[in-house]
């Protein structure tokens, strides 16, 4: 008698790319990479137990109810689980296309709704975001901002936390060189968060790439990279935005693309794939993608001739995009160790997230907030007194929760801290 065949399931719903999931050999290696398993201890709330979860969604074994959606919800997708993955499962594009999922097909609790409302219409629009702002600079020109603070509720307490203190920011340092004509051409993409709260980190990326004898051009108009709507689930929106930086990089004619937000980098460096279907912007998309280069590796490709003297003990802090999406990890150490007078002291769990992850610490704030205490932690156990890093998500968080514990180390981004060490 014949052996019965024995076929998988078949996807009765479009949750995510359902063959990717079966890339997943269920080894459970990526659990101790993952942040929110190591603070739950929760299988579900690990890669493999949310890839499971996606699957036995696809497969109509169980509903997208309330806790399926809160397991996914919980992700920060900050990529860790790729790094420590010996399959090479692509978890960042399968927990992006649950997310679009779930924003499909799942009703949230109304402060849910606000909340997640509210990012999705400010943040992505800088001019709005200035806008909403506006009253904030007049409270911190009259000093109010304690006392704004102290009557504001939980929720708006803790985003106020989040924005920095009007004099926090670092000098900005002009543009002064004059590069070859030859040299190759950068462009810094000014992101849409960023220009509003952290625009020296893009100055000063500009002003360090010219000094090393790059031709910086620049990019008008500069439109949100995506990033936000990719890891919220509103890919098409997302699509929107990568369709007019692809036209606006491909105008601009440079060579490299960098990012002071490692966030913006990975979706821009992903655009080949997330248009892969567009006829009209396909190869340009991979071509666009192809030229994403992290700022302090274009700095080691053309190293000054000389540095001054900056003494200061300094740990570093891997932003998860820049180490699990591009996987670039020693080039800003080299940089950092390579300023006179500068001792690197490396941190524990260096790259493990400190819980910002794009608008996460908006939206999850609970969770966000046991990470950043435990990266302050290990931050402060370091001695430094600066710690830097690549994302300006990451700056905020991190130095919010430092203030928070009244701590003196400084929180600042590799650009800023660059043209702080060169004055």
């Amino acid at each position: 008698m014949d052996e019965p065949v024995v076929t998988s399931p078949s996807p009765v719903r479009d949750v995510t790319d359902y063959d990717l999931l079966f890339d997943c050999v269920h080894c459970g290696l990526c659990a101790e990479a993952c942040p929110t398993y190591i603070v739950t201890r929760c299988e579900m709330d690990s890669p493999r137990g949310r890839i499971y979860l996606m699957k036995s969604i696809a497969e109509g074994r169980i509903e997208l109810d309330d806790d399926a959606a809160r397991h996914l919800d919980l992700c920060l997708g900050c990529r860790g689980c790729e790094t420590a993955c010996p399959s090479g499962v692509h978890y960042g594009q399968l927990i992006e296309g649950a997310r679009s999922f779930v924003e499909r097909h799942h009703t949230r609790g109304l402060v849910d709704r606000i909340k997640r409302s509210a990012v999705s219409a400010i943040f992505p629009y800088p001019n709005r975001l200035e806008m909403i702002l506006a009253p904030l600079k007049l409270v911190d020109r009259l000093g109010l901002r304690p006392a704004l603070r102290a009557v504001m509720p939980r929720m708006m307490r803790d985003w106020l936390d989040l924005l920095p203190p009007p004099q926090a920011r670092p000098l900005v340092k002009e543009i002064t060189a004059s590069p070859r004509a030859d040299a190759p051409t950068v462009v810094v993409h000014h992101g849409c968060v960023a220009q509003v709260l952290a625009n020296s980190e893009n100055l000063n990326s500009e002003h360090l790439l010219a000094t090393a004898g790059y031709r910086v051009v620049q990019l008008e108009p500069t439109s949100c990279c995506g990033a936000l709507d990719l890891h919220s689930g509103n890919v098409s929106r997302a699509r929107d935005f990568a369709r007019a930086n692809v036209r606006a990089l491909k105008n601009c004619g440079a060579d490299a693309i960098v990012s002071a937000a490692s966030g913006c980098s990975v979706a821009i460096a992903e655009y080949g794939d997330l248009l892969k279907d567009e006829t009209e912007f396909a190869e340009d998309a991979r071509a666009v993608s192809s030229k994403v280069r992290d700022l302090s590796s274009l700095l080691l490709d053309m190293p000054a001739s000389s540095k001054r003297e900056f003494r200061g003990r300094v740990t570093y802090h891997d932003a998860c995009h820049l180490a699990h999406g591009l996987g670039v990890r020693e080039a800003p150490r080299k940089l950092l160790a390579s300023i006179p007078g500068v001792t690197i002291v490396e941190m524990s769990e260096s790259d493990l997230c400190c819980g910002s992850a794009g608008s996460y610490n908006l939206t999850e704030p609970t969770m966000a907030r046991e990470l950043a205490r435990r990266k302050a932690d290990n931050i402060v156990a370091t001695g430094a007194d600066y710690v830097v890093l690549a994302n300006p998500g990451c700056e905020f968080q991190i130095a919010a929760e430092l203030r928070r514990r009244g701590s003196k180390i400084k929180v600042v981004h590799l650009a800023d801290f660059l043209a702080l060490a060169s004055r």
